[in-house]
């Protein structure tokens, strides 16, 4: 059973999301919080909670400043951000911190269920132990994405590749080109933009136009937060 922390400053939204996850099978609500101080006081008791589902506006503190005094504190729990802050710094800086999900509100179950399994998902892949092949790399790392990404992939799409793009796309500072896409994954150009074209039909990323002095207009994407 995996046991988890709900951290949420509304009591009512906090109750909600403990319902949630209590009709997950395999999860059990260890505890709920309404602060940055309640959620370390209840890491810090035993038995601790194997994921936390942290706000990240608490009236105390930020979620993210939770994340780094769990890790201060030597807490290994899994992080999964449920939270209305929808500016890309907050999701840049949620990933930096370690958190391997970020759900924005509001949200319906269906919403927050493909997470929690996505989560289960890893922790079976990973409680195999031993050692990794690339192929099961890479089905770790689609486990850390799902729910973030388009649930069945066209005939010809990679997931990883998918994954990889995604990730460039999530830790940019601003919008990116197929060129540019293709220069830090080491993909070819035309690689990028077929996987960056997906992305944007399913609503994963933004598309904009940049207009230079002649010619066609350059296609620049960015990551949509809220998917």
């Amino acid at each position: 059973m995996i046991e988890v922390l709900v951290v949420d400053d509304d009591t009512r939204v906090a109750r909600v999301n403990a319902a949630y996850v209590a009709k997950v099978p395999g999860f059990h609500v260890a505890g709920r919080a309404h602060s940055a101080a309640e959620a370390l006081a209840l890491l810090d008791a035993s038995p601790r909670p194997d994921l936390v589902l942290l706000d990240h506006y608490l009236p105390d503190d930020t979620g993210l400043t939770v994340v780094r005094e769990m890790r201060r504190r030597g807490h290994q729990a899994d992080v999964i951000m449920v939270t209305a802050a929808r500016d890309v710094a907050t999701v840049q800086a949620a990933m930096r911190h370690g958190a391997l999900q970020y759900l924005v509100k509001p949200f319906a179950f269906a919403g927050l269920r493909a997470k929690l399994e996505a989560y289960a998902a890893l922790r079976r892949t990973l409680d195999g132990g031993g050692e990794a092949e690339q192929a099961e790399v890479d089905r770790i790392f689609g486990a850390l994405s799902a729910g973030s990404r388009p649930a069945d992939l066209p005939k010809g799409h990679s997931l990883a590749t998918a994954d990889t793009v995604r990730r460039a796309l999530v830790h940019a500072e601003g919008p990116l080109s197929a060129q540019e896409i293709a220069e830090r994954t080491g993909l070819s150009r035309q690689t990028a933009q077929r996987y960056l074209k997906l992305l944007e039909r399913t609503g994963r990323a933004r598309l904009s136009l940049r207009y230079g002095d002649a010619g066609r207009p350059e296609h620049r994407y960015e990551w949509d937060p809220r998917s």
